[in-house]
Formats: C-alpha cells, sequence, structure tokens
C-alpha cells in the first residue's frame, strides 16, 4: 500500500511494508521498497516449496571455496557483488564514490543479531546458504560459471545479506539444523529465505535440514508465505575487480588457460589495463585478461577462458564506459 502526503509543499510517499509504514527517500531504500511490495505481489506457501525439494545426502568430497569465485562484477555494472549489496542492505542513504563503485560510509544493521555499525570492516557479505552447503547439496555437478552466478548473486535479494562479522563467523558453512539467528524475531524470514534459495537453485536438503524448517514452519512460522523468484542467473563469465580498502574480498579466480599462439596484439603499459597483464611479444602469445578491467591502448586485443576480448571506450552496445576509461571486454 502506497500513501502519498502534501508535507511543506513536497510530496512525500510512505509505502507500507509487512504493516509498518516507512518513508520513502531517493535512491537505494526507496528502490529497495519499490522491490519489496513487487515480490510480494506473488508468493507461495512455505510449506508446499518444502515440499517439493528432494531429501539427499550431502555430498561433501572435493570442496574448494575458490570453486565459487567472487566478488565480481557479474552483471557489468562496474561494482562488484559486495559492494552492491553494502549500498542495497544500508540504512537510508549510502555514500558512494561513483568512480570505484566503493561505499564510502553508511549504517548497517545486521538482521542475524540486531548489531548496527558504521564500520564497513565489521560488516560481513553473507551467502545465507553458505558456498560450502550449496556445493554438498548439489553444486559439486554445476559448472564454472553456475557457480561463479551463484556466488555473486544479486538478481534476488535473498541470495546475499549484509550482516555482522560475528554472526557469520559463528553461522560459517551451517544450514538451519545446527544454526539460526541469534535474533528469533528473525527466524521466519530467515527459514523463508533458506527455502526459496534451495528451490530456486535446485539445491537438495539433507534429512536434519528439511526436518528443522518443517518443525519451524509447523510452529513459530505457521502459514509463512515467501515471494516467488525469477529464474537464477544463466551462465556469467567475470573476475574479480581489483580489491579495495576495507573490503573482505575471500577466495581466488580459477587460473585463466594459456592461449594458442596468435598474431602479437599492441603492447600496453605495466599496469595500464588495472590488473597485471604480461604480453609475451616476442612469441606471439596474447595476454590473460580481465574482462571489465580498465585497459590501454585502444583496441590492444587479450584473452580470458579462451575467449577474445578488446580494450574498447564503449560496450558492445556503444554506450561509453563511465569517465571516458577504457575496459577489456569481449570482440
Amino acid at each position: 500500500m502506497t500513501w502519498r502526503v502534501a508535507a511543506a509543499g513536497a510530496l512525500l510517499c510512505v509505502t507500507v511494508v509487512g504493516g509498518v509504514p516507512a518513508t520513502a527517500a531517493p535512491g537505494d531504500a526507496a528502490e529497495r521498497r519499490v522491490e519489496q511490495v513487487g515480490r510480494r505481489a506473488a508468493s507461495r506457501a512455505a510449506v508446499d516449496v518444502l515440499a517439493t525439494i528432494p531429501i539427499e545426502r550431502e555430498r561433501p568430497a572435493g570442496y574448494r571455496r575458490d570453486a565459487f569465485p567472487h566478488w565480481l562484477d557479474v552483471d557489468g555494472d562496474g561494482c562488484d557483488a559486495r559492494e552492491q549489496v553494502l549500498r542495497r542492505d544500508a540504512i537510508g542513504f549510502a555514500q558512494v564514490d561513483g568512480f570505484r563503485c566503493f561505499v564510502v560510509e553508511a549504517d548497517w544493521r545486521s538482521p542475524y543479531d540486531g548489531v548496527t555499525t558504521s564500520d564497513r570492516t565489521a560488516v560481513d557479505i553473507d551467502h545465507v546458504v553458505a558456498l560450502k552447503e550449496a556445493w554438498d547439496s548439489g553444486a559439486w555437478s554445476w559448472t564454472e560459471s553456475r557457480r561463479i552466478a551463484f556466488a555473486n548473486d544479486t538478481s534476488d535479494p535473498r541470495t546475499l545479506r549484509a550482516v555482522s562479522s560475528r554472526s557469520n563467523r559463528v553461522k560459517s558453512d551451517r544450514d538451519p539444523s545446527n544454526w539460526m539467528p541469534p535474533l528469533t524475531s528473525y527466524w521466519c524470514t530467515y527459514a523463508g529465505d533458506w527455502i526459496a534459495i534451495k528451490a530456486r537453485w535446485s539445491l537438495s536438503m539433507d534429512d536434519s535440514e528439511w526436518r528443522r524448517l518443517r518443525n519451524v514452519l509447523t510452529t513459530r512460522c505457521a502459514g509463512l508465505m515467501i515471494a516467488d523468484w525469477t529464474a537464477p542467473p544463466g551462465a556469467v563469465a567475470g573476475t574479480p575487480l581489483p580489491v579495495t580498502p576495507g573490503s573482505r574480498a575471500s577466495g581466488s579466480p580459477f587460473t585463466a588457460p594459456s592461449t594458442s599462439p596468435s598474431a602479437a596484439p599492441p603492447t600496453s603499459p605495466p599496469g595500464a589495463s588495472g590488473v597485471s597483464t604480461t604480453v609475451a611479444a616476442q612469441t606471439g602469445v596474447t595476454a590473460d585478461i580481465r574482462p571489465g578491467a580498465f585497459c590501454a591502448p585502444l583496441g590492444a586485443l587479450g584473452t580470458y577462458r579462451s575467449v577474445q576480448y578488446v580494450c574498447a571506450a564503449t560496450n558492445a552496445d556503444g554506450v561509453a564506459y563511465p569517465g571516458g576509461r577504457a575496459r577489456w571486454r569481449r570482440v
């Protein structure tokens, strides 16, 4: 429900979310409320969704955190997933360095334990369904691009949450049978988010996990409805943006494969692309580059995972990149 009230010559929009009025403000906070209202337009009974999730034994063998490269800019907007979530989950306005897409100043309240902070180094971006939990529940069979999509998914706000570092460390990779948020008032939201993520990404549950959630849904959270979801992101290629001060990027990307000899591209000054790029001009080997990173000179060629990229001032649609600086994009 949205109310419009004239106040002091201005138009004030008040959106009712969950029965509590919230004053809409320009920017991210208002966008979040619009998204929340839109997502509530279609919903499903959580207990019905839970019933569709297969119960299977976990398969933990072979897990490595670097099998899920993060934090990446997979949607090509110049912001890595961590910075996007820090901005999205900030209370009120976030001060953002638009050039670096870096959240300079903001306040956050952790939904897990209610802790409020303005120190970004005290905030973790939690994979609600932890990476190891996802691996054990089916991601072991995924392609690398699907794991990248999962680890950097900002297309549904339930996948990633800005939470206190302490609560995230205590939670670790445990499922609801072993850990629920200290703030019990958040249990229903957490259970609904967990179920939606598992269903959306076609992940299984083990028996104890499934039964714990079933118990929560039939007692404390009886009648819980969860917002519908879109299909998860498809195959995504990406690499981490340079780590900025105060960020908690972890994990590392897979090593790019060696490339076959080809015509030598124009050489560029060391560090011109914003990353370490080696051009072996004497052997004619094209450089391994990082898609989306800054580059020079214009027209230089590089490869990433055997795909050719060009140093260009515009994207594939001819739209100039912010700041007029060239970036690596697909040919």
